[in-house]
């Protein structure tokens, strides 16, 4: 009967239980079970071949068969017509029917230790897991894993269907994002509609994060695929992998999802900013502490182009719409002039189309493309932004300038809302302003750091939301 052996993973249980309860007068240990296939002999251990207890012997009545099988379910074991199976277990038996009813009240208890077997790709799988929530920490972070870009969150979806509206001013804090250990040099959301509440933060202390800045706050991911300062990152056009470069002279294309690598390449320098070639997404454009900006082609990870330049570093790198041409910026400046600050290149000849863009003496640590127009800006380390022509001969606009905030050295990035009309900016004060692209007036700026402010991001698809980082590792995110 199954009820009445023990295995041997509850053989411990069996004698603390014995220890605990006191074994009865009229309880047995059994040392030998024997099953016939007409009835089964339990032998007493220590006692004479007389000494017998017969469970279901053939002359049962029906009654007593009913009683002994609820008290004790029966061990089903396939034997032959004259098989002997005999199991060499200790195991605690009544001498009588009427203590059986008494004694299956506390079997569970002893059988509760027998465990069931368990495949092997089973427990190699459940070794790795956390060894204080086991279960709950793989499937947690499974389910996490598969819901980074398949769910929507809800303070978005009232505005995916809609019609874009108008660009609005954030003057509210919502949350504030902390975990960054060093200056985050740059934010931005997620570019595809349905995914824009993931926003993307690069930071100083070797580390990108991915966060959810619509609703919770909390960091979705943490990525750790480099062993120097992350410069720059931005988002693939189909929102699963993001392009990012590092001071350890690589630049890596990494899942969204898993978090492991798909590209790692060495750039031989210290990489300061990265761009996606709008015409071949598989493209990228990779310039820092160099005189060259490398194309790479991350589907055989190779070197493609290679344009160069009189000059110590890039600063910044623009890919201008239709793919043909792209802007560098550069930290040459001579006495008189700054010939060499921005410089026009053409794509498939390595050419330079112009290096007379920009005549006054600042560099420009960012550019900015403007979503709708023929048009980009650049901002200057003469604490102001300069607006240009993205057509041939790109030309400065004189009589149009974006003043009031300061740079002052940092790397302050620039953002233009979705429609156009809003350029945002950040500030070596801590301030994030605001200008009305047409009229180059400042509509609202406010105190968003007490440390340089170096990007403000504005939000794809929510109105008057954007998210601001500053020197000391701290993003916000306003509405």
């Amino acid at each position: 009967m199954a009820s009445l052996v023990a295995y041997d993973d509850s053989e411990s249980e069996d004698e603390s239980f014995g220890q605990k309860e006191g074994t009865p007068a009229s309880v047995q240990t059994i040392s030998s079970v024997t099953f016939a296939s007409d009835h089964t002999v339990l032998q007493s251990e220590g006692s004479s071949s007389s000494s017998r207890f017969y469970s279901q012997p053939q002359h049962c009545t029906d009654w007593e068969r009913k009683s002994c099988s609820e008290s004790a379910a029966p061990l089903h074991l396939p034997a032959a017509q004259g098989e002997v199976v005999t199991l060499q277990t200790p195991s605690i038996i009544p001498n009588s029917f009427s203590e059986g009813a008494n004694l299956a009240k506390r079997l569970p208890a002893v059988l509760s230790g027998v465990r069931p077997y368990v495949p092997k790709r089973q427990r190699l799988s459940v070794e790795t897991m956390n060894p204080k929530y086991p279960s709950e920490h793989v499937q947690g972070d499974q389910t996490r894993k598969s819901q980074i870009l398949s769910d929507v969150s809800p303070p978005l979806k009232p505005y995916l269907g809609e019609k874009p509206r108008a660009a609005g001013i954030p003057r509210k804090l919502q949350m504030s994002l902390e975990g960054h250990q060093g200056p985050v040099n740059t934010v931005q959301w997620c570019p595809v509609p349905h995914l824009s509440h993931l926003l993307l933060s690069a930071s100083m202390d070797k580390t990108f994060k991915v966060w959810d800045g619509a609703e919770s706050g909390r960091c979705l991911r943490l990525y750790t695929c480099h062993s120097g300062a992350v410069r720059d990152a931005c988002w693939t056009p189909c929102g699963r992998q993001l392009l990012t470069g590092s001071f350890d002279n690589t630049a890596v294309i990494t899942d969204v999802e898993t978090g492991q690598q798909a590209v790692k390449l060495d750039n031989q320098f210290k990489v300061m900013c990265v761009a996606l070639y709008p015409s071949s997404p598989d493209v990228f454009l990779c310039g820092g502490y160099s005189s060259e900006v490398k194309a790479w082609d991350s589907r055989c990870s190779k070197v493609v182009k290679v344009y160069k330049a009189g000059i110590q570093q890039t600063l910044g790198i623009l890919c201008l719409r239709g793919g043909m041409d792209f802007i560098t910026s550069t930290d040459c400046v001579s006495r008189d002039s700054a010939d060499r600050t921005l410089i026009a290149w053409d794509y498939q000849t390595t050419a330079k189309v112009s290096n007379q863009i920009y005549h006054e003496r600042y560099t420009c640590p960012s550019l900015a493309l403007h979503p709708q127009e023929e048009s980009f800006v650049a901002q200057t380390n003469g604490n102001y932004a300069a607006l240009f022509s993205s057509q041939k001969p790109y030309r400065m606009n004189k009589r149009r300038r974006f003043e009031g905030h300061k740079v002052e050295g940092f790397a302050v990035q620039c953002d233009f809302s979705p429609d156009g009309t809003i350029l945002a900016s950040g500030s070596s004060t801590g301030f994030a302003h605001f200008y009305d692209y047409h009229y180059a007036r400042t509509l609202h700026s406010f105190q968003a750091h007490s440390q340089p402010c170096l990007c403000v991001s504005q939000h794809p698809v929510l109105p008057a939301t954007a998210a601001t980082c500053d020197w000391v590792g701290e993003i916000k995110i306003w509405h």
